[in-house]
């Protein structure tokens, strides 16, 4: 695996808040990594460290084979961390016209990168006219003018309709498909889990896991039940080693399995056991359930 961002031990304190806590992690070539947590875990701090538009407190970072300085490195680096900046008096074209001038990037690549972000048709419309979807497409446009090995995207759906969602998840899909490294962060639990082939989970600062999200939701799924005998199913349950953690809403209870258990399987374990169920459905587990699991069911 060919390193493409090292992280070891990364601290950034301001004052008496610790935004990012000795957080240490590895991007490697060709996957889609995202860093997930809720506002203020350190997710954008992350990146602005790495970017060198923050400055670390304790700890390191080094791309690549840890031989090429962080500014030469970012020569090789699209990223868009803040929100889409062109003028808003010039067309698409023109803006990326800039945008090379300031790169020193051959202008052959604007028609391009402009037909990888579906705006090829548009190019001759002012920015000012664009939706924010669309700015938002144009501003992955501008970052994969220099073919980037990594392109970095802070919170790329924040604001966009579901049909925005749609083509800017699309678009990343097709850019990885390619073989360009993404690091993108979120708060979205369904962004990384339709995204991402990897995934770090911030909270307040702390790695709670890092590596891939097929492993990270390849549990063995769980119940979700209902009986006239509620608490004596509950009981049962909290007492078989074949379940983890349970859980009781209203007079839902779900069960997370600890080993493979298919429904009928699991409903004659409870007719031997007395109990008739009046609801039984099994349900893969989300990443979304592994995350509260994981957080101590804090919410995002």
């Amino acid at each position: 695996m060919e390193p493409i961002l090292t992280i070891t031990n990364l601290t950034k304190k301001f004052g008496y808040l610790t935004a990012v806590k000795d957080l240490s992690f590895t991007i490697n070539k060709g996957n889609v990594y995202g860093i997930l947590g809720p506002n203020g875990s350190g997710k954008s701090t992350t990146l602005g460290i790495v970017l060198n538009v923050v400055n670390k407190t304790e700890g390191s970072f080094h791309w690549f084979d840890g031989n090429t300085t962080t500014h030469d490195a970012l020569k090789k680096v699209g990223a868009i961390i803040e929100r889409p900046n062109f003028y808003p008096y010039m067309t698409a074209a023109q803006n990326l016209r800039l945008v090379c001038r300031i790169k020193g990037v051959d202008r052959s690549k604007i028609i391009e990168k402009l037909e990888v972000v579906g705006l090829l048709d548009r190019k001759d419309h002012k920015f000012s006219t664009y939706s924010l979807g669309m700015k938002q497409r144009l501003a992955i446009a501008s970052a994969l003018l220099n073919d980037p090995e990594i392109l970095i995207l802070d919170e790329p759906t924040n604001g966009l309709d579901p049909q925005g969602i749609h083509q800017i998840r699309k678009i990343i899909k097709d850019i990885a498909s390619k073989g360009t490294t993404i690091l993108l962060a979120s708060h979205l639990l369904d962004e990384v889990e339709k995204v991402c082939s990897h995934v770090v989970v911030l909270r307040k600062g702390e790695k709670l896991y890092s590596g891939r999200v097929d492993e990270m939701i390849s549990s063995h799924g769980f119940f979700e039940l209902k009986a006239k005998k509620h608490d004596e199913l509950i009981k049962l349950l909290e007492n078989h080693t074949s379940f983890g953690n349970i859980k009781v809403e209203d007079q839902l209870i779900t069960a997370f399995l600890n080993i493979p258990m298919d429904a009928p399987e699991f409903n004659t374990l409870m007719f031997e056991k007395g109990i008739i169920l009046s609801h039984l459905v099994k349900r893969k587990e989300s990443l979304e359930e592994q995350f509260l699991q994981l957080t101590d069911h804090t919410e995002l």
